[in-house]
């Protein structure tokens, strides 16, 4: 393994704080720079009294998601908008995100018809669920259930849990 291998393999998703409504200045900056980096977003239409408009609503203000190496997450936290990196209480370094964890995001985000909610408040346990029909479909993560409406959850280690709405029959028991 040479050392451009040895670099893209220690790449890792790590969350980054960035200063408020400056999310996709630093998807931009970043895209420059060549780094990977995810910002969920999803389009939404406003009405507003004379008109309506499409807009991009980020999912999870004030943060951004970085696939890098050490090299490139020095690069990133010296953009004059980047605040700093998650850490867990206790710990020094920045947290990881695993990397199965953020597929399933990147997934549900890019391919959900329906609007996709975060929530940072701990979902309880419930039924594996893979999703087999519409967008959506290979997706697995947990059936919950609220206000009375269907969905399916993705856990993402230390930060929450994103939820979209689904009905029952295009998901089946898992495990």
């Amino acid at each position: 393994m040479d050392e451009e291998e040895k670099a893209i393999s220690a790449r890792r998703w790590l969350a980054a704080y960035v200063k408020m409504h400056h999310e996709k200045k630093v998807r931009d900056r970043l895209g420059e720079m060549d780094i990977e980096c995810f910002l969920p977003v999803q389009e939404e239409v406003r009405m507003w009294s004379d008109r309506k408009k499409k807009v991009e609503r980020v999912l999870i203000p004030m943060m951004i998601f970085v696939h890098v190496n050490s090299d490139e997450q020095r690069s990133v936290i010296t953009l004059p908008s980047v605040m700093r990196y998650m850490v867990l209480r206790g710990e020094h370094a920045p947290t990881a995100i695993p990397a199965t964890q953020m597929e399933q995001f990147r997934f549900m985000v890019d391919f959900s018809d329906s609007p996709v909610r975060f929530d940072s408040q701990p979902l309880r346990p419930g039924e594996k669920i893979r999703v087999i029909k519409g967008s959506l479909a290979g997706l697995e993560g947990e059936l919950i259930t609220v206000d009375g409406k269907s969905g399916i959850a993705i856990r993402i280690n230390q930060l929450g849990c994103a939820m979209v709405e689904m009905q029952s029959s295009m998901v089946e028991r898992i495990g």
